[in-house]
């Protein structure tokens, strides 16, 4: 990622050229998701800074287990969860994240994103994206529940999602149409969120440079 562009700057770039391209009726339907999602205030349900965050153990692409009590003992964690690989704006947050891993590597921390999406696709985005942190399915959003983030969509939106070869069920390997609210929190080394993000917007991520600022201020 370039030093002179911010992440939401790309994403902004990218929702542009998607409003160009895309039929205007497809995002007028997007769009009013996103107010719909926003003005729900479910963003607000979230865990917060300062609750403890839920332990999880799941697979990662290639089927190993990681779990949140053990890399704690190593260090604090940042756990960022996202909608899945068919989501171009996640793509672009993830990239944007292993730019910025050695900075988080150096502080003494380790990066895990999660998504309900099944192992198969997780190894499909982390090997697109050349992606080295840890990159782990949650089945059902069984952890996304607990961190208070999963919403599901409506009947409209799972047609259009369909049309555009965004399956959920064939990507995630359930019938709920359920999926997280971007989000991203950072964990302490006793189990405490030191910082928490969740925007109802998927189109808004947490900055890596705010990520890093984060993170010093809890390990300095």
């Amino acid at each position: 990622m370039s030093t002179t562009t911010t992440l939401q700057q790309q994403l902004d770039a990218f929702k542009s050229q998607m409003s160009k391209q895309a039929p205007p009726a497809v995002m007028a339907q997007v769009q009013q998701h996103i107010d719909d999602l926003v003005n729900s205030g479910l963003a607000q349900q979230g865990l917060k800074a300062g609750q403890k965050a839920p332990d999880f153990k799941l697979p990662d692409a290639l089927g190993k287990h990681v779990e949140l009590a053990t890399l704690l003992q190593e260090g604090p964690v940042v756990v960022t969860f996202y909608r899945g690989e068919w989501c171009p704006y996640c793509n672009l947050q993830l990239h944007a994240y292993q730019q910025i891993l050695p900075q988080i590597t150096a502080a003494g921390a380790t990066l895990v994103a999660i998504s309900p999406q099944n192992a198969d696709h997780s190894l499909s985005l982390a090997e697109k994206h050349a992606l080295t942190f840890h990159v782990l399915s949650d089945a059902g959003n069984r952890i996304a529940h607990q961190y208070g983030i999963v919403f599901s969509l409506d009947e409209q939106l799972r047609s259009l999602f369909t049309q555009i070869g965004s399956d959920l069920p064939s990507f995630n390997g359930d019938t709920s149409w359920e999926i997280p609210m971007p989000a991203t929190f950072i964990i302490a080394q006793d189990g405490t969120i030191t910082f928490a993000h969740v925007d109802a917007d998927f189109t808004r991520r947490l900055e890596p440079a705010r990520l890093l600022a984060e993170l010093a201020a809890l390990t300095k």
